[in-house]
């Protein structure tokens, strides 16, 4: 069975792929259709059936989407559903290394440096009628970016437990903690139900 994917984010393919293994995952990008929409949700579950809507619009097949995104304590929750627009101004997008100093800096006098990466994902097979699952994985913001794996703000959550950044993680275990791992994984399960 062919489930699409609402990105063209190689990473999440890839994250993905390895827990759907019993499906065939395509973007949009390899079929050449154009997605970009909009997300002008409120919350992560609002953007991610966005997503997942407008596929479905495109192929009128399966799709999973997920939206997800870094929430601090100290900033309120900030930058929540905005991660991966964080800092932008004037539509210019900021590298995720520009993310990520911005939100030290942000957060230089802070002492409660609490946060938690969320994912929302649904697998959606018609407007209405979809599985939706939220998962966490909780840690705290380190003073400056360590390790070399993972993409976005992982350099800068700490796990505690693990003494370790997400960053320094590999591959495979943060497939088995994230909270994409652990959305994807409760899905899975829904989906073979």
């Amino acid at each position: 069975m062919t489930l699409w994917l609402a990105t063209n984010n190689e990473h999440k393919k890839r994250e993905l792929e390895a827990i759907f293994s019993d499906y065939t995952l395509r973007t949009p990008a390899s079929a050449g259709l154009v997605f970009d929409p909009e997300e002008t949700g409120s919350s992560f579950i609002e953007n991610t059936l966005i997503k997942a809507r407008a596929l479905f619009d495109l192929v009128h097949e399966p799709v999973i989407a997920d939206d997800s995104g870094l929430c601090v304590d100290a900033l309120d929750g900030r930058p929540g559903i905005y991660s991966a627009r964080y800092g932008s101004t004037d539509g210019q997008k900021l590298e995720s290394w520009e993310r990520n100093q911005l939100l030290l800096k942000e957060l230089e006098k802070a002492t409660d440096r609490k946060a938690r990466f969320i994912c929302s994902m649904v697998a959606l097979f018609s407007h209405d009628r979809f599985y939706v699952v939220q998962e966490t994985l909780e840690g705290e913001i380190i003073r400056e970016s360590r390790g070399t794996g993972g993409f976005g703000y992982d350099p800068i959550l700490y796990l505690p437990d693990r003494r370790c950044t997400v960053a320094e993680l590999s591959e495979e275990e943060k497939n088995r903690i994230s909270h994409r791992g652990k959305a994807g994984r409760a899905l899975a399960r829904l989906l073979s139900k």
